[in-house]
């Protein structure tokens, strides 16, 4: 098995020292509705996770939430609302969003505001090796006294430092140099500490609750690539200069962007789809077969005509695993499928190859079953592949629209009814604005079907 690590730029055997595999994922920052650019981060690390369990190990997964932020302060000002207030509104829409799309819960969420005893006490320590020093209530961290400081984004000090300034009011002694403390501004969450009061900077907080969740040094940290630098490079140089071992994370695996047009999607820039608008329309199993039909280090480009393309992908996955009774014997190599998905997954989780596997192996369903083989055996195959993906693959709809189903069956004889005077325009507009409403008519030899298509 390998997987591709940031740190080293190429594709590495994936050997944890033991059977437990300890992975940390950077989460959210509560103060808005998830777009589908966090939906898109959150599937592959599920898919990876699951991926690992498949193969054996034992998964501790944790992931933060960014309680306490610049961002959070402004937007619950403006809504005139307490910041822990929003926090916790948006933590529960992320958890509705996140149990929708079929993603595994973490075993741990910690929150920045409940890790403050944790952060100070780190904080002193790097003080004290001469790390980080206090400025009139602010603690920044000393980039200079770690030499191999840019590892991770490839980048020397002088590359950085040509962009790095320090904003007026600051107290950096360098401007490479970020901030571990802040001090408290009027109006804004604090907490008492040695400098002070104030709050904790935005990236000791995941060195700390990874310390403390995972040990001194994790198998897996993940991430958005848009996270590599600062934040990911930061976090090696706080962590490793606390606990004095490197690495601090043996596989660093970061996923591609989801664009929207030319933009990365984002929060911050108001470029963004949500994820409730995607299932207000689409199958959660379509947003993700969007996002694991090309490979996670990959950019995605977010379009509509896309997540149409996933939800007829969809089905047709769906459409395997209808029930049959085939009494012959069916001519499928299962075990072949199964180790060329084995294999596309084992090459970096390489779930668009995982995919076709898949799909090759929906076609000789469909194709055996039509000679009236029996095939549940490579079903079950297909469904053991559609689990590894987080795929629901269930049918959708009847059960839900069980109260519009009587009317559903009136628009149907009616359009039955004009198709036999002949009057296919009208009988056509039926048939389209109930597509529109995600209606999906079928005409077979025996009659209308229906079914929701989304």
């Amino acid at each position: 098995m390998k997987v591709y690590n940031t740190l080293s730029r190429r594709k590495e055997e994936f050997l944890p020292p033991g059977s437990e595999v300890r992975m940390y994922v950077c989460g959210v920052t509560p103060y808005d509705y998830c777009h589908i650019g966090h939906a898109m981060s959150y599937i592959v690390f599920d898919v990876i996770r699951r991926w690992l369990e498949f193969r054996g190990y034992r998964v501790k997964y944790v992931q933060n939430f960014t309680d306490v932020d610049d961002k959070i302060i402004a937007r619950a000002n403006e809504l005139g609302v307490p910041p822990k207030e929003l926090a916790e509104k948006f933590i529960e829409e992320y958890f509705s969003d996140m149990d929708a799309l079929n993603i595994k819960r973490a075993d741990v969420y910690p929150r920045a505001t409940e890790e403050i005893p944790d952060i100070i006490e780190v904080v002193r320590e790097l003080i004290a090796k001469g790390h980080a020093y206090d400025s009139d209530g602010d603690v920044y961290f000393r980039v200079r006294s770690f030499p191999e400081y840019g590892k991770l984004s490839h980048r020397s000090l002088e590359e950085m430092l040509a962009g790095a300034r320090v904003e007026v009011g600051e107290g950096k002694q360098d401007p490479l140099d970020f901030a571990l403390w802040k001090k408290s501004k009027s109006g804004e969450p604090w907490w008492e500490s040695p400098w002070g009061r104030g709050r904790p900077g935005w990236h000791i907080e995941c060195s700390v609750m990874s310390l403390k969740y995972l040990g001194e040094t994790l198998d897996i940290h993940g991430g958005g690539q848009d996270l590599i630098f600062p934040h990911h490079e930061n976090e090696i140089a706080q962590s490793e200069c606390f606990t004095g071992k490197s690495p601090f994370v043996r596989y660093w695996l970061h996923n591609g962007l989801m664009q929207l047009g030319e933009d990365k999607m984002s929060k911050s820039t108001g470029k963004l789809v949500t994820v409730k608008e995607v299932l207000r329309k689409y199958s959660p199993d379509a947003l993700r077969m969007l996002v694991l039909s090309s490979h996670y280090r990959s950019p995605l480009a977010y379009a509509e005509e896309n997540l149409e393309a996933a939800e007829r992908a969809v089905e047709r996955l769906r459409r395997a695993l209808a029930p049959g009774e085939g009494k012959l014997s069916a001519e499928i190599e299962v075990e072949d499928h199964r180790r060329r998905f084995v294999e596309a997954m084992d090459d970096d989780f390489n779930t668009a190859q995982a995919l076709a596997v898949s799909f090759d192996l929906a076609r000789e369903i469909n194709r055996e079953r039509e000679r009236g083989a029996n095939v549940s055996a490579a079903q079950q195959a297909l469904k053991e592949f559609a689990s590894v993906l987080g795929l629901i693959l269930k049918e959708r709809g009847r059960e839900e629209l069980a109260p519009a189903a009587p009317f559903i069956e009136l628009l149907i004889s009616v359009r039955n009814d004009l198709r036999a005077a002949g009057n296919w325009p009208l009988a056509d507009k039926i048939r389209s604005q109930l597509r529109e409403l995600g209606i999906k008519l079928e005409d077979t030899p025996k009659g209308t079907t229906w079914l929701k298509e989304r």
